[in-house]
């Protein structure tokens, strides 16, 4: 069996925002790693630090200490040139907000024909239909964005994130502005794309159901990696499995692990904490029952 590609590699991942009279740590120590080809999510309440991660990794803003390796790119090391080539020649991203993505009145085939002259790349009109016709939108290219929906709208900027042919592509709460169906629609795109381009994507939200959707799923709590949820079986399994016309009940379970970083520390949820009535900053046993780690609330008084 071959070797995973490491796409990114995050190792003690700090990120400080300062001020004159505070400072806010954002990321503590992140640890993470995603393969090529990987779809995978990351997922966290609103101040856990995701959305700083993914900007980390898109070379939007600079981590504080660590490290950070993007398809084989030292982020660390490149200087401000370096930087500029990195984000238009290996990410491409997909916002929340389509107007960080979309000229309201052009329309689809005008929007991705900008940025692709931009990129100065040849063959454009060649490349908008190719664009076009992998986001589904063939029939609506010729029409203005007041005349698409949310959903179309949102294609839209997925065709114009891949204009440049990216290593990685970076989705921040892609399905928050849209209603429940329309995001399951979009998070099948995404899908397809993973499966046909075999394009590392890492999308970044607040909505748990997205886990049904991709492969792995990393949870962040204040700034670490907490635990990560890993599907039984991968969409091109499933695929495969569709394909061959064998149902299978469990396709979409998953597993769910705690995270231990190199230091030994583990976030344990809180639903588990509470079960127990364990506050934290408490003070709990850790005991070895044969194979098993055992943490035990403290004995009462």
């Amino acid at each position: 069996m071959s070797e995973e590609i490491k796409m990114i590699e995050c190792e003690n991942l700090i990120k400080i925002y300062k001020s004159l009279d505070s400072e806010v740590v954002a990321l503590q120590g992140l640890d993470l790693t995603v393969n090529k080809g990987e779809l995978m999510a990351i997922i966290g309440n609103s101040g856990s630090g995701k959305s700083t991660l993914l900007n980390m990794i898109g070379g939007l803003d600079r981590a504080t200490a660590g490290k950070l390796y993007v398809d084989g790119k030292d982020l660390f090391l490149l200087n401000e040139k370096e930087m500029i080539d990195y984000k238009r020649n290996t990410v491409g991203f997909v916002w929340q907000n389509n107007a960080r993505n979309l000229i309201p009145y052009l329309t689809v085939s005008e929007n991705i024909q900008l940025v692709l002259n931009i990129g100065k790349q040849k063959d454009i009109k060649n490349r908008t239909n190719e664009l076009i016709e992998l986001v589904g939108l063939s029939r609506r290219k010729n029409n203005c964005l007041s005349e698409l929906s949310g959903g179309e709208q949102q294609r839209t900027a997925i065709a114009i994130a891949l204009a440049n042919n990216p290593s990685i592509l970076l989705a921040d709460e892609p399905t928050g502005s849209v209603d429940t169906k329309t995001a399951s629609q979009i998070l099948d795109v995404f899908r397809e794309l993973n499966h046909e381009l075999k394009l590392t994507i890492v999308i970044v939200t607040h909505d748990r159901a997205i886990a049904s959707k991709v492969d792995r799923v990393a949870a962040i709590r204040d700034g670490r990696l907490s635990s990560e949820f890993i599907r039984k079986k991968s969409y091109a399994e499933e695929l495969k499995e569709l394909k061959s016309g064998i149902i299978s009940e469990d396709s979409s379970e998953q597993i769910e692990y705690a995270v231990i970083d190199k230091f030994g520390r583990v976030q344990i949820p809180n639903e588990y904490l509470d079960e127990l009535n364990i506050k934290g900053n408490s003070k709990v046993k850790v005991e070895i029952l044969n194979d098993k780690i055992i943490v035990l609330p403290p004995e009462k008084k």
